[in-house]
C-alpha cells in the first residue's frame, strides 16, 4: 500500500511538469514567424558600397589596422561618389524641368520629353 501511495504521488507530483512543457511547444508553435523587413534602396546601396570596398580591400591582402583604415577611406570615398552622382543627376531633372516649362508642355508630350532628355 506504501508504494502504491508513493507511486501516486510521484505521478502527480510530475505531471505539472509535463502539462508546462507541452504547452511551452504550443506557444511555440503558435508564434508567427518574424519576417525581415526588405533593405531600402538607402541600405541597398550602402552595402554595395561595403561590398565593393571590402573586394579591394581583399585584392590588396590588407589586414588588421590598413584593412580598417582603408575600409574608412574607401566607404566616404564611394559614399561621396554617390553624392556627386545624385548631384549631377538631380541638376540634370533640373534643367529638363526648366526647358519643359519654357516649351510649356504637359501630359505625355511632357513625359516623353522628359524622358528623352534625361537620358541625353
Amino acid at each position: 500500500m506504501r508504494k502504491l501511495i508513493a507511486a501516486i504521488c510521484f505521478v502527480l507530483a510530475i505531471s505539472p511538469l509535463a502539462l508546462a512543457q507541452g504547452k511551452d511547444e504550443d506557444r511555440r508553435a503558435a508564434k508567427p514567424a518574424i519576417e525581415k523587413k526588405a533593405p531600402t534602396a538607402k541600405q541597398k546601396a550602402r552595402q554595395e558600397r561595403t561590398k565593393a570596398c571590402r573586394r579591394r580591400a581583399a585584392d590588396g591582402k590588407l589586414k588588421g589596422k590598413e584593412r580598417k583604415k582603408f575600409m574608412d577611406e574607401c566607404l566616404k570615398a564611394e559614399a561621396a561618389a554617390a553624392s556627386e552622382k545624385l548631384k549631377a543627376r538631380h541638376e540634370k531633372l533640373k534643367a529638363c524641368n526648366k526647358q519643359a516649362a519654357e516649351k510649356k508642355l504637359k501630359g505625355d508630350g511632357r513625359k516623353k520629353f522628359m524622358s528623352e532628355c534625361l537620358k541625353g
